[in-house]
């Protein structure tokens, strides 16, 4: 009987290739996967090119994902791909998965609230925005600039905890 000798495991499609990046996360909210994030723009099978997109300009951890993203590649038998990135269309809030916002609140960051047409702040209208530990509508907010760039810091009026919002952008 002849032995099967062609691996399933190395079949580059753009399944495999997005498992992959299921495990690249972002080094400033490590429960984020790039995917999660909404930062994988285009995966080109043909010409070996990731286009990835920079959740601002700028954005000190595009140099991280690019090493992390040819890394994991490589330690998965992918090599000759090319990382490009792109600032056409701008990243917006919006494309973080409904599974990422959901791990933002279990990591304790309170994710966006509506989307990046949300107009409130021209209004004067206040953003309210539950507080990721106990769910409380009744937070204020502190500073419009929390530990990294993305984020604002909110205070919890009623459990008394500070904590980050990933702002919408």
């Amino acid at each position: 009987m002849a032995k099967n000798i062609f691996d399933h495991s190395m079949i580059i499609n753009e399944s495999r290739i997005k498992e992959i990046l299921s495990n690249v996360f972002d080094p400033e909210v490590p429960v984020l996967s790039v995917l999660d994030l909404g930062i994988i723009r285009e995966i080109d099978l043909i010409n070996k090119v990731i286009t990835i997109t920079p959740t601002y300009s700028g954005c000190p951890a595009m140099d991280v994902f690019t090493e992390d993203i040819k890394t994991a590649l490589s330690e998965n038998g992918i090599t000759g791909f090319q990382i490009e990135s792109t600032l056409s269309p701008a990243w917006t809030t919006d494309w973080i998965s409904e599974e990422g916002k959901i791990k933002l609140e279990e990591y304790g960051i309170a994710p966006p609230v509506g989307s990046s047409s949300d107009k409130q702040t021209l209004f004067g209208e206040a953003k309210v925005v539950p507080c990721p530990q106990c769910k409380s509508k009744n937070t204020k907010l502190v500073s419009q600039f929390g530990s990294t760039a993305c984020k604002a810091l909110y205070k919890c009026e009623d459990c008394l905890e500070p904590f980050d919002y990933f702002k919408c952008l």
